[in-house]
């Protein structure tokens, strides 16, 4: 059987690892942009930051596609030529499959502002990114962050942690991720290190200046003149490839919890796909390098013929930055959940909620102490099987031990 894997980041390697445990005969070619050992994506804004190595970065040691017994090709995917079978490079070169993994992943978003388009003006999805931007915050540049979401407060806080001048225009603080109290104490978090919050504002373009400077305007007369820009404006999946190819394709690639995608011969996992929930829900993108492991694993397992199904993704996001952490897992917004509680200020937690719908647990957000991460690590499971909240929340605590041990001595 051939076997082509389109991308080389988790979800990839997850599928490979998994294939090769069932089947070490079929040919599988790994088709990737990435040259040298794989590396964490999740890593980047710590070695941004300086509190991780740059060369701690690589996740797998030399050798490792060695053993797994598979063809490395470098290049650039154009196309699925899927009646013939088989995938096609921007160079001309063709590869045939049986089964098709596809996962390409995501790129960072480019905001739509006049001006963005310049040397000076950085993203963090990629080592490229780092790599490009790392050489720019040498000295003492002044650093402009547009966005106020998971990875643009992450690249903010790696630069004011490298001691420098920072300001941040955006809106609501990570909306995705913690309720508006929650964000509110963040924003207060943000400014007590010394950054400058502009928030809500929208950056209207912006001005490159003689001295290679930018300024960025927010309003007619309101601007802020910066060294370099940091953007976080969220992912796009690539899938663009597939235009024409007749694989539906949404936002994302839609797929089953076997990850099939409309044509039950090719597969796709990770930031490229949309699956299940452990709510319900037919297709979503999660973005979470957890997520795109298991969703590798499962593909994998499948193209050898082993029948794993995919349980339905849940997501969880734990990071510590200025000086706080912040931590959800589950559904968080208003639109999704019908109450929110607070749970005591005496557990030490400091801002700690847990959601509710239709009675039952449905998520939990954190902004405080990093000793309420292990209780919502508790809480996931529970999340996932939507257990109902048949407690005051001030029980809850001793609720979560005790439903996470009775699962566990019950699987025992």
């Amino acid at each position: 059987m051939e076997v082509v894997v389109v991308g080389s980041s988790a979800a990839a390697l997850s599928a490979i690892e998994h294939f090769r445990r069932y089947d070490l005969h079929s040919r599988v070619t790994l088709i990737t942009r990435d040259r040298g050992l794989p590396y964490s994506r999740v890593l980047l804004p710590y070695v941004l930051r300086g509190s991780v190595p740059y060369e701690n970065l690589t996740i797998r040691e030399e050798g490792y596609f060695e053993g797994l017994k598979l063809r490395q090709v470098y290049g650039e995917i154009c196309a699925l030529e899927r009646e013939k079978r088989q995938v096609r490079l921007k160079d001309g070169a063709r590869f045939p499959y049986d089964r098709l993994l596809i996962a390409s992943g995501a790129r960072a978003s480019v905001p739509d502002i006049p001006g963005i388009d310049h040397d000076r003006v950085c993203y963090m999805r990629t080592r490229e990114d780092l790599d490009h931007m790392l050489p720019l915050l040498k000295g003492n540049p002044r650093v402009a962050v547009i966005g106020s979401g998971f990875v643009a407060l992450q690249a903010a806080w790696a630069a004011r942690y490298r001691g420098l001048d920072v300001t941040i225009l955006g809106h609501r603080i990570m909306p995705a991720a913690i309720d508006e109290a929650g964000g509110e104490q963040v924003a207060r978090a943000i400014e007590d290190c010394g950054v400058r919050l502009l928030a809500p504002v929208d950056t209207r373009r912006i001005e490159h200046l003689p001295d290679g400077s930018l300024r960025l305007w927010w309003s007619e007369r309101d601007f802020v003149d910066a060294d370099v820009v940091l953007a976080g404006a969220g992912t796009r999946p690539n899938v663009e490839w597939l235009a024409g190819s007749g694989i539906q394709v949404e936002k994302g690639i839609p797929v089953n919890e076997k990850m099939q995608t409309s044509d039950p011969l090719i597969y796709a996992a990770g930031d490229a796909a949309a699956g299940p929930t452990v709510f319900g829900e037919a297709h979503v993108i999660h973005s979470l390098w957890p997520t795109a492991v298991e969703m590798g694993k499962v593909a994998g397992c499948q193209m050898a013929g082993v029948d794993m199904p995919y349980p339905g993704s849940l997501n969880m996001n734990v990071t510590q930055m200025f000086r706080v952490t912040v931590a959800s897992v589950g559904k968080i917004r208003n639109r999704d959940v019908d109450a929110g509680y607070a749970l005591p200020e005496e557990l030490g937690y400091g801002h700690c909620r847990v959601f509710v719908k239709d009675g039952r647990l449905c998520g939990a957000s954190l902004v405080g102490s990093s000793e309420g991460v292990p209780f919502l690590g508790r809480l996931r499971p529970l999340i996932a099987r939507r257990e109902p909240l048949a407690c005051p929340v001030e029980e809850l605590g001793r609720l979560v031990n005790k439903k996470v041990f009775s699962k566990t001595s019950d699987g025992m």
